[in-house]
């Protein structure tokens, strides 16, 4: 579209609202004053919408005014349209603030167990016109699906992504990781510094872990902690895990924040592992402009979790 077709819709727009005032004030003189324009201006205003539209639209008896027949039937259909620009042009605010529209985001595991909840309760509060769709799966599933426009943003352990050029990682952060039982597990109610050898004479249950981590794992432990063998319960799902672990002798490997109802193992040596998680967007796309919500509230999300986490260790 040309920029003379935008002016010539723009000046439309305008003269209908115009004439839309005259006939709802019934004077040239007290609508020229609501509008802010001289008389004179008014006055070309309506007669260049009579030219385009090709008929009279007020008859004009002395001082007064009165739409004529050709101009009752323009002025409901101008009414449509000067109303549908209005709501248009908030919508279009709306939008960009990201009041309104939809925002896809996608969650791994850890990260959905954490922030599912924090993020929808916050939309619905604050949002509620704003629509959200989370979608839940492993990194390479989200970021597959970032790729092909799918997620507007993906929140996912950043160990697992190959380094790329069409994606960005944003809000980058670690939490910290460690062997989870149950209160009253037997290796609990030890009192003392528990080994490999005694976790591995249990379940052990985890969410699928990255190259890196299981480097970690087997420098730190020997090659008895590589998590296929290791492992014996695998699942992508972090919270059905917990459960898991909360009701029976499973040792589940993640996220302490994730599972506030287990307590960290004692292991010799010391763990010391974080998960590292973060942002992911497309690069070169414009974002959704609800992605700022996201931005500015994840910090605090993230603080209350770590601060829950502190309280219970």
């Amino acid at each position: 579209m040309t920029d003379e077709f935008h002016e010539k819709i723009k000046m439309t727009l305008v003269q209908l609202r115009h004439f839309v005032v005259v006939a709802d004030i019934g004077s040239f003189a007290q609508a020229s004053a609501a509008l802010f324009l001289t008389q004179p201006a008014l006055t070309r205003s309506i007669q260049s919408l009579e030219l385009e539209l090709g008929g009279t639209l007020f008859d004009r008896l002395g001082r007064r005014i009165a739409l004529t027949p050709f101009g009752r039937e323009v002025l409901n259909r101008a009414r449509l349209l000067v109303s549908d620009a209005e709501t248009l042009r908030h919508a279009g605010k709306a939008l960009h603030a990201g009041l309104i529209g939809t925002l896809r985001v996608g969650l791994s595991s850890a990260p959905g167990a954490l922030l599912s909840t924090p993020l929808m309760r916050h939309m619905a509060e604050h949002h509620p016109r704003l629509k959200v769709e989370i979608s839940r799966g492993n990194t390479a599933v989200l970021i597959h699906a970032l790729r092909e426009q799918l997620l507007d943003a993906a929140i996912v352990d950043i160990r697992d992504m190959r380094p790329s050029a069409d994606l960005r990682v944003d809000l980058a952060f670690e939490l910290g990781a460690g062997f989870l039982v149950r209160k009253d597990h037997p290796l609990a109610r030890l009192g003392r510094t528990v080994t490999l050898a005694d976790i591995t004479a249990y379940p052990v249950a985890s969410t699928p872990l990255s190259d890196e981590v299981a480097r970690m794992l087997i420098a730190r432990y020997g090659p008895e902690a590589n998590p296929d063998d290791m492992v014996t319960l695998r699942c992508d799902e972090t919270m059905s895990l917990a459960d898991v672990a909360q009701h029976s002798d499973a040792i589940l490997l993640t996220i302490s924040a994730v599972a506030p109802g287990l307590v960290p193992l004692p292991v010799v040596p010391h763990l010391d592992a974080t998960g590292r998680f973060g942002l992911v967007v497309a690069a070169q796309r414009q974002e959704a402009p609800a992605l700022g919500i996201v931005r500015e509230h994840l910090p605090n999300w993230l603080g209350n979790v770590t601060a829950h986490q502190a309280l219970r260790e």
